[in-house]
């Protein structure tokens, strides 16, 4: 079917855009990545004990190259502190032979990681309206007073008024190890800095032999934006009356802990590059180190077994030493099976909306008007101008989808001048479409979904008048389009709404459940607002990324899993400052036994990424949206320990040299007992149903004594028997174990879902419930 053919409605209903895949060519020698297990240093770790760990690896490595020289020569981060190992540039037969050493627990090439890419907090009820800042759960944990909270990302803007430390007192707390590099603008409240470019570096000249490494900046400096944007999320101080490029936005920016201490760890070099596996992991290293007691990570690979995923590796040893590690999902929705991060140490957060929306409307000279989202300026003047799609102005040998996507070179000046153009939104980002109808001399720009994408919009900052329509708004654009002799629009300048409903509503761009992995463990966890969130961003380009852009802005808004981690970092650091005894395990299970999974108008959570608006399931939310403040108080917990963690892994029939790269170097004996059913996870994934299946879970008393009831709204299709259905606790910190029995055969290929409630009238500890008759995946 030839697209020139087609009228721009038939266009809309059939246009799908396919990615093309490009495959490097690779030198012979490449980057490595060489894990051993952890470490069995004492309490504190002296230089001897460090330089003794890297002596360690030259000899390892050296065996195989032939002398210590070149494995020095060879080695570019020894990993030497929690992490256990080293990355190292080698030839592809002296990695296989490594991977077969007896002390090697597994050698991976190095991955090039990708980021998943002020309001919020009032909408998550953290501030109360009409009521002094003091008095709200925010005061009550102090905060987040004194909680360190590290990003790994693409570092920090430090000049950002979210990173000053007015009205942060006490000095920076004594166990904090960590630095900031020479010269940079650290105080106390941004109390570390440090960058990581060697694997970087080591991956650019094994993609091209003659990069020219002096181009790398050998700086924690944020040239991408993305850092200090996820950064002030998680914790950035008050900022009062700032706005978004003078259009909207208006109130205090702050982050979740508005009082934590942070710390950048720049590990990622540009979203158009990405973030190497082996500077992750040198920065991971560093921050548990450093004594941080937060880990927030924006970032995503591909999906592989634990034993084969260095984070997930590398992550236990922060989660082993108390410290939570909370990260995105990843922006591959509304597909199944899309989430990343998957270990269930990790605390993995999916993209909602919020009941706030910046909207930029298009009327059409027809009298139909529809709302979009935008944070461009609107037009000079009030007047109608002509309407035009991409298709229709498309230059002279350019691929009509291409011209319909606004892609560069393909729109015709002559076409395009003095007019509106509707684009399609997929395959370019959304902000370059505008740049490219900009320079084809569009007075503006509609960016229209397909059904593809649904309903879905975004407030970009667009170089040119614009707004962002949803899917059944885009058909009616097209349809006036087609049957229009002088297509005229009108976009209007764009305004802050609020309480809008339904709200929230899953994100379509967000990754999706099941688990690939482990079906059992429902992922992701939770959900949190990752939608036009305005944070700090970079100073360094304008908000559009085009030379040609001078526009520079303090705050801006993003969209994706990258926002909505941070939000999660940054209740973690109020639960760190108010419960300091709680492990990351409990920290998780209250934030999410206590999500809600209904919206504000009490119904259902929406999937944004389905066309007919369906309900939302636990494979988008987890165990639903995050609700900061019942969080602090959740009654009971599920609590794990690294024991159990390891078990779990023997559950999965990994046997000593899979699990050695988790533990250190005494074998784990793995109990006959272990069982995936039986992991104290506060969510319950049961695939394969076929007849009878019991499940057993602990849990922990956290609050004031009680006695708590079960009650339990049944998948459809299953029967649900809960044993003990009473418990009743009267002591802080005691354990009650309780069984689940679910019965049923369902239709082939069902997926159903319910909950379980444990309450005392006050508490409501809420755990979702998955069944399948067949695979999850």
């Amino acid at each position: 079917m030839e697209f020139s053919k087609l009228s721009p409605m038939a266009v809309l209903f059939s246009f799908f855009v396919f990615s093309l895949l490009l495959t490097p060519s690779f030198a012979a020698k490449k980057p490595y990545v060489v894990l051993l297990g952890s470490h069995s240093h004492g309490l504190e770790i002296s230089e001897v004990d460090l330089q003794r760990v890297a002596n360690s690896h030259y000899r390892l490595l050296g065996s195989l190259l032939g002398s210590t020289k070149k494995a020095k020569d060879a080695i570019f981060y020894s990993y030497k502190k929690h992490i256990n190992g080293f990355a190292a540039v080698l030839e592809e037969e002296d990695a296989a032979a490594l991977a077969k050493h007896p002390e090697v627990a597994v050698v991976l090439a190095d991955e090039m990681m990708k980021l998943h890419t002020t309001h919020s907090w009032g909408f998550m009820h953290l501030e109360r309206k009409n009521s002094s800042i003091p008095s709200s759960a925010w005061g009550k944990a102090r905060f987040g007073e004194d909680t360190i909270i590290a990003n790994l990302d693409s570092g920090v803007w430090p000049e950002s008024m979210s990173f000053r430390d007015s009205g942060i007192r006490k000095p920076i707390p004594s166990r904090w190890k960590g630095s900031c590099e020479q010269g940079f603008p650290c105080n106390r409240k941004l109390i570390g800095a440090k960058f990581y470019n060697e694997g970087y570096m080591a991956y650019m000249r094994n993609m091209n032999p003659n990069f020219n490494v002096s181009t790398v900046a050998n700086s924690a400096r944020d040239d991408a934006g993305h850092g200090s944007h996820t950064l002030s999320t998680a914790g950035g101080n008050f900022v009062a009356a700032k706005n978004v490029f003078g259009s909207s936005g208006f109130g205090m920016a702050k982050g979740g802990s508005p009082k934590a201490r942070l710390a950048a760890y720049k590990v990622c070099w540009g979203s158009n590059v990405g973030c190497p596996g082996a500077d992750i992991l040198q920065g991971l290293d560093d921050a548990i180190h450093d004594g941080v007691d937060v880990v927030s990570y924006s970032i995503g690979g591909v999906i592989v077994p634990y034993y084969q995923d260095f984070f997930a590796i590398a992550s236990f040893q922060a989660v082993k030493n108390g410290i939570s590690v909370v990260c995105s999902a990843g922006n591959a929705g509304p597909g199944p099976g899309t989430a990343v991060n998957l270990a269930p140490w990790l605390f993995t957060v999916g993209a909602s909306t919020l009941d706030r929306r910046i909207v930029a409307a298009v009327q059409l000279n027809n009298g139909q008007r529809f709302q979009g989202s935008s944070l461009s300026k609107g037009l000079p003047e009030e007047k109608y101008y002509p309407l035009i799609s991409g298709g229709q102005a498309a230059a002279g040998g350019a691929y009509i989808n291409d011209a319909m996507l606004c892609k560069a070179g393909a729109l015709d000046p002559a076409k395009v001048k003095g007019k509106i153009l509707a684009c399609m939104r997929g395959e370019t980002a959304r902000i370059d479409k505008g740049t490219e109808a900009a320079k084809a001399g569009a007075v503006g720009m509609i960016l229209c979904n397909d059904q593809r994408d649904g309903e879905g919009t975004y407030s970009d900052m667009h170089v040119l008048p614009a707004t962002h329509i949803g899917y059944q708004a885009s058909l009616a654009v097209f349809d006036y389009l087609d049957n229009t002799q002088n297509p005229m629009a009108y976009l209007v300048p764009p305004s802050e709404k609020f309480d809008l409903k339904p709200a929230p509503t899953m994100a379509d761009f967000s990754s999706r459940g099941p688990n690939v992995i482990t079906p059992e463990i429902i992922k992701p966890d939770i959900t949190a607002p990752g939608v036009n969130i305005i944070a700090a961003y970079t100073q360094s380009h304008g908000p559009s990324e085009d030379p040609s852009d001078g526009r520079r802005v303090p705050y801006m808004t993003m969209s994706g899993t990258s926002m909505s981690c941070p939000h999660i970092s940054g209740v973690v650091g109020l639960l760190k400052t108010l419960h300091p005894d709680w492990s990351p395990a409990a920290i998780k299970s209250a934030i999410m036994t206590t999500a809600r999974v209904r919206d504000n108008t009490m119904s259902p959570m929406i999937d944004g990424g389905s066309p007919r608006g369906d309900p939302a399931t636990p494979f988008s939310y987890g165990s639903g949206h995050v609700q900061p403040v019942a969080a602090m108080d959740p009654g009971l917990v599920y609590d794990l320990t690294t024991e159990d963690y390891l078990n779990f892994l023997c559950a999965l029939g990994y046997d000593w040299s899979m699990i050695r790269a988790f533990s250190d170097d005494t074998p784990y004996d793995c109990p006959p007992s272990a069982s995936l059913l039986d992991f104290n996870y506060p969510s319950i994934g049961v695939q394969n149903l076929n007849g009878q299946v019991t499940v057993t879970r602990k849990l922990k008393n956290v609050g004031s004594p009680g006695v708590y009831r079960a009650s339990v709204r049944r998948p459809e299709g299953v029967a649900v028997t809960v044993e003990p259905r009473v418990l009743r606790f009267e002591n802080v910190g005691e354990e009650k174990s309780f069984s689940v029995t679910l019965a049923g055969k369902l239709p082939q290929n069902a997926v159903v879902d319910g909950t379980l409630i444990w309450s005392d009238g006050k508490h409501f500890v809420r755990s979702p419930i998955v069944v399948s008759s067949g695979s999850f995946i």
